[in-house]
């Protein structure tokens, strides 16, 4: 088995109110869920309106496939260029071996 978790932190420059930044974040956080069934999640500047950091987390059974989430997460943040400047993103990949 596969975790990867990680997060995004990214800067809102166009929102003037916290209304315009949680329609931004949502937007961003329903197209990753759409596509996987993944954990994600504005974790930390809730009540500031230019910034956020988002995180997520996810579980499967081979490397290929959470390599693939993962580059679509960063897909959906690059998609979004237009509307945030991301300053960083990172995921740490951890393999769970169970032994009986």
């Amino acid at each position: 088995m596969y975790v990867v978790y990680g997060y995004a932190e990214i800067y809102l420059p166009h929102c003037a109110s916290l209304k315009e930044k949680r329609k931004t974040i949502q937007g961003i956080i329903s197209r990753v869920r759409k596509r996987f069934n993944i954990s994600i999640s504005e974790v930390e500047y809730h009540d500031l309106w230019q910034r956020s950091i988002i995180g997520f987390t996810a579980v499967g059974s081979k490397v290929a496939e959470v390599e693939l989430i993962t580059n679509s997460i960063n897909d959906t943040f690059y998609n979004y260029a237009a509307d945030i400047d991301i300053i960083g993103i990172s995921h740490k990949l951890i393999k769970q071996d169970f032994s009986i």
